[in-house]
């Protein structure tokens, strides 16, 4: 049996007239149906706005958090494994830093050292043209003070005296050399010398309160 959809159109149409002054409860089927999916459209727009949006939201930031939480953890499980290594890690590093401490000399040792970089030029018979200490630069937890050095000697005695200052029990940078050959046939060496020394605990305080009043950039 065939359907005429045209007669099909006509009769729904046919259910919308007359509805003005009539209780819906009364309608035809196809209005109360349209009037019904209108609701629904209604509420579900509704409830989305006020109060879906907001939970689905709520959603999306628990799992972005539950993500955050979980790559700490794997973090703080991968530190918690490696802890004894690390742990081991810290020791040598103190230890390495209790021995560079141990070669800055204190302000009462720098004149010893002074003369000990003196006497290794002396000890290849080299001969001292200039040995001028300069002005301490102080950092937070060291001085450091250049010397400026012009020294006369061959190559061989030149290269056995920066080879003794390296074997210093102190810590002694050789640094901006230039070497210049004298009309003599010998070599003239010009070079800073950097030592460092570490400051004493009323120096150290001072620094910081250097630092306290500096003002901030």
């Amino acid at each position: 049996m065939a359907i005429n959809l045209n007669e099909v159109g006509q009769s729904i149409s046919a259910q919308f007239q007359g509805l003005n002054g009539l209780h819906p409860g009364l309608w035809p089927v196809a209005p109360r149906m349209a009037s019904a999916l209108g609701v629904l459209i209604v509420v579900v727009a509704l409830g989305w706005y006020f109060q879906w949006d907001s939970q689905m939201t709520a959603i999306e930031t628990g799992q972005a958090e539950e993500v955050k939480l979980r790559g700490e953890y794997k973090q703080k499980l991968q530190q918690a494994i490696n802890l004894d290594a690390l742990k081991e890690q810290r020791k040598l590093v103190q230890q390495y830093v209790a021995t560079m401490e141990r070669q800055l000399p204190s302000q009462a040792e720098m004149a010893a050292l002074l003369a000990d970089i003196n006497q290794a030029g002396q000890g290849r018979g080299l001969a001292f043209d200039s040995f001028v200490p300069g002005l301490p630069a102080v950092k937070d937890y060291y001085a450091e003070l250049p010397i400026a050095i012009k020294i006369q000697g061959n190559y061989h005695d030149l290269g056995q005296f920066v080879a003794d200052i390296a074997k210093l029990p102190r810590i002694v940078t050789l640094n901006n050399l230039n070497i210049t050959r004298t009309t003599d046939g010998n070599l003239t060496l010009d070079v800073t010398a950097k030592t460092f020394r570490y400051l004493n605990r009323d120096e150290v305080l001072d620094q910081a309160e250097k630092k306290k009043k500096e003002p901030k950039k």
